[in-house]
This record gives structure tokens, C-alpha cells and sequence, in this order.
């Protein structure tokens, strides 16, 4: 499984991409307001972020799973500032109170570097404390959490998020200081210059460029630091390629899991974790159920009963799969100490504890795994399918075992519970908020399908 652990070298490039798409989008809007008549600078704005709703809908229509937190971002920004805006000038129309010409787009000059800088600044720091709640990043971890592949690219895509949210708010804090210190003690309103313009304008488009300039040498020096590692495949390796299915197994009786807690994790080769010890690969696009039948009976030496678990594909190898299957044995753990497969009978019990305490004990994908099991057992032993909670307990936290799970009769595939999880009666408004969602049909139901 080697090849997958690799990231695609595209991943980068689209990384810095969605962030320069962002950046540029916001560049166009400003020295296009500067351009056209004053009055137009709200149509700008409108019309860049229906350009940026376009990029991430289609970027999401082709299932491209790279990171869209900057565009996201900046077009809320532009979405904002045209309203703020538009509210500001229409309370100068209906002369409600006194507003500074600079802020007026009927008047010259017009500065929207005034407006635009404090509201994206206000935007990132929002979406950089609540990234974790952001209903893109949760759209993102469902698709991308359970590949094949997730681990290394979900490590990067979650730590260059938070630092392109955090990188941005500051630069915005800071244009948003320099550009109303500069207003308020060294501007003069009689006639604006040339100085006056660098400062509105060039200083802001500036420090864009050369944000822009530090993200290609650091997303080139990640690139070579990966390469140097052999943690990178290219896209013309990817096409040559052949078909490969992975499997995995979870052998269970009672409350006891197989394991081999001598595993070694490939990407430290001198570390020893806890994993199953069934699993294997197939030069095929597809297995029949018989033959996934056959080939744990093999391994085990021992019938049962097979279920499915769940399964999903490599974000980036579109020929590559792996399926995840329960293997439950009748009976008690001492029917079975004879196996084909070296390892040993532990308690579930443990693993919930290590999974929870020590998670380092367990190999990645086991730990994914597990969040994946827990996670929607739990929420649907705990919520109804509505979001509302079963108990009138509100801190109730119910518990699960492997005997929970042979009796239950969830699909595992699919990511309603999670989705669940993230969003239900705990959240504060849930019933105005599910209400808004359903209104824009973003609670319709989606049809599951392999990431």
C-alpha cells in the first residue's frame, strides 16, 4: 500500500492555485473599481464573487477535493462589502446621517481599500476561529477523512488551511491599520494625490504580491522536501497504474477484536502499532462477495459471518479502492486461539481506551476507522434522524460495543449519521438554522457514493 500514502503533485499546485484565484479575484475587483466609474464598484464586487462562486461550484461538480477555504472566504468578503456598501450609500441618498465622500461611490474619490480591508479582515478571523465548524471544512472531511490516501494530504490540507486563514487575517489586520492610520492622521480630503492613491491602492495590491511570491517558494520548497522523501507521485505515474483492490478485515467475536500489536507503521519503520492483521490486494477493479468470503475464511481458518463495513476509493488514483468488512465469529474467543493469521484476541474495551488516550498505539488508518464506527453509532444511539436528541438528558453520552455493532443494522457507507454529528439539537439555533438549511435545500438528501 505503499503507493497510496503518496500525495499528488497537482494536490500542491492546486493548493497555491485556490489561494492566487482568491487573491487575484479581490487584486481585479479593486483596480477595476479604480478604473470605471465609482458608482460601478459594487457591480465589480458582485460580479468577482459570482466568478469565485463558479470556481468552487465547479471545482465541487468535478469531485475536486483540494481545499477551497480561501475562495470560500474571499467570497463572502466581496459578498459583504457590496452590501455594506450599498447599505452605507443608500443611507447617504436618503441623507439618514453624514457619510466621508470616500466612502460614497457617487462621489470622487471613492476608496474601497477603506471598506474592503477591515470586512476581509473581519471575514478570516471569523472563519479562522471557527474553522472547525465551517460548513466547507466539514464538507471536506467527510469526502476526504475515510480514502484510501487521506492521511498525509489531510495532514497538510488541515495544517496549510489554518495557516493560509491565519496568514491572511493578518495581512488584511494589517492593510486595515496602515490604510485608517493613514486616513485619519495623514490624509487630506481637499485633494487626493498621488501618495494618497499608493497608500489607498498600490500599497494593498503590493502586499498581495508578495504574499503571493512567499506561498510559490513555500508550497515549491513542500513540494521538493516531499519529492526528497518519496512522498510525491506524479500524474503520468498515476495513469500507468494497473487496477488494485485492497481489503481489509475486522475479525470480531464478542466484545474481542483480532489484532497484531506488532505491526509495523511504514512510515516509521522502527515503530511497532496495533492493527488487524487481515488484509490484502487484489490486481482487480471489483471482487465478488464469494470470493471476499473465500479469502478471510483462508486467512482465518474459521467460518463466520461477513459483513460489509464500508469502503472508498483514492482520492487520486481512480483505479484504486479499498473495502473494510466485519468478520463476526459465533462462540467465545478460546474456540478460536488456532488461527492461519499470528496475532492476538484483545479486548475492545482496551482499544477504545487506547483510541482515546493513546492513539499513537493504533496504525492511522484503524484509528480512522474507528472514528468512522464510533462516530455513528454513537450519534444515532444518541440523535434521531431529525437532529434531535432521544434522551431528555442532555449530557447523556450512551457507549458502544462490538456486540452492539453485529446486532445493528446501520449502513456504514453511509455518511448520514455523521453528517449528524456535526450538525444537530446541540448547536446553538438548531431548529432556526435546520429550518434556513431545508429552505435552501442544503439538508436534501444526498445520494452516497465512494469519494
Amino acid at each position: 500500500m505503499e503507493e497510496l500514502g503518496k500525495i499528488n503533485s497537482t494536490r500542491l499546485y492546486k493548493l497555491w492555485k485556490n489561494l492566487t484565484m482568491g487573491m487575484v479575484t479581490v487584486i481585479a475587483m479593486m483596480t477595476v473599481s479604480k478604473l470605471l466609474p465609482y458608482y460601478l464598484s459594487p457591480v465589480a464586487s458582485l460580479i468577482a464573487a459570482a466568478f469565485l462562486y463558479t470556481y468552487i461550484y465547479d471545482a465541487r461538480s468535478k469531485r475536486d477535493m483540494s481545499c477551497m477555504i480561501v475562495p470560500y472566504g474571499m467570497l463572502y468578503s466581496l459578498v459583504m462589502y457590496s452590501f455594506i456598501c450599498i447599505i452605507i450609500n443608500v443611507m447617504y441618498a436618503w441623507g439618514v446621517r453624514s457619510i466621508p465622500q470616500e466612502f460614497v461611490f457617487f462621489n470622487s474619490p471613492y476608496v474601497p481599500s477603506l471598506l474592503m480591508n477591515p470586512v476581509c479582515f473581519v471575514t478570516f478571523l471569523f472563519m479562522l476561529v471557527r474553522q472547525s465548524k465551517l460548513h466547507i471544512c466539514v464538507e471536506c472531511r467527510l469526502a476526504n477523512s475515510d480514502s484510501v490516501d487521506s492521511g498525509a494530504l489531510h495532514g497538510i490540507f488541515k495544517h496549510e488551511a489554518h495557516f493560509q486563514l491565519k496568514n491572511l487575517t493578518i495581512l488584511f489586520g494589517v492593510l486595515t491599520v496602515l490604510v485608517w492610520v493613514y486616513y485619519l492622521v495623514f490624509y487630506v480630503n481637499i485633494n487626493i494625490n498621488a501618495r494618497d492613491w499608493y497608500m489607498f491602492t498600490w500599497v494593498t495590491i503590493i502586499c498581495f504580491v508578495l504574499d503571493e511570491v512567499y506561498f510559490i517558494a513555500r508550497y515549491y520548497n513542500l513540494y521538493l522536501d516531499l519529492k526528497e522523501n518519496n512522498e510525491i507521485i506524479m500524474p503520468d505515474e498515476i495513469q500507468d497504474m494497473t487496477a488494485k483492490t485492497y481489503l481489509r478485515f475486522y475479525v470480531i467475536c464478542g466484545n474481542h477484536i483480532y489484532v497484531d500489536a506488532h505491526t509495523i507503521d511504514p512510515k516509521t519503520p522502527y515503530r511497532e502499532v496495533i492493527d488487524t492483521p487481515f488484509f490484502t490486494k487484489r490486481s482487480v477493479n471489483g471482487i465478488s462477495v464469494d470470493e471476499i468470503k473465500r479469502i478471510i475464511k483462508k486467512m482465518t481458518g474459521y467460518d463466520g459471518e461477513l459483513r460489509f463495513f464500508f469502503g472508498r476509493k483514492s482520492l487520486d488514483l481512480n483505479n484504486h479502492s479499498i473495502l473494510r468488512y466485519f468478520y463476526f465469529l459465533d462462540g467465545e474467543i478460546d474456540d478460536y486461539k488456532e488461527m492461519n493469521t499470528d496475532g492476538e484476541w484483545m479486548d475492545y474495551e482496551k482499544i477504545k481506551y487506547l483510541y482515546s488516550n493513546n492513539p499513537g498505539r493504533l496504525a492511522d488508518i484503524s484509528v480512522a476507522d474507528t472514528t468512522r464506527l464510533a462516530t455513528i453509532m454513537l450519534t444515532e444511539k444518541t440523535f434521531d434522524e431529525n437532529g434531535y436528541r432521544k434522551s431528555k438528558i442532555k449530557f447523556y453520552n450512551p457507549s458502544f460495543n462490538l456486540i452492539d455493532v453485529r446486532k445493528s443494522n446501520l449502513d456504514f457507507q453511509d455518511d448520514k449519521w455523521i453528517r449528524i454529528s456535526f450538525f444537530n439539537s446541540d448547536t446553538p439555533f438548531y431548529t432556526l438554522k435546520r429550518k434556513w438549511r431545508m429552505m435552501f435545500g442544503k439538508d436534501k438528501k444526498k445520494r452516497n457514493s465512494w469519494q
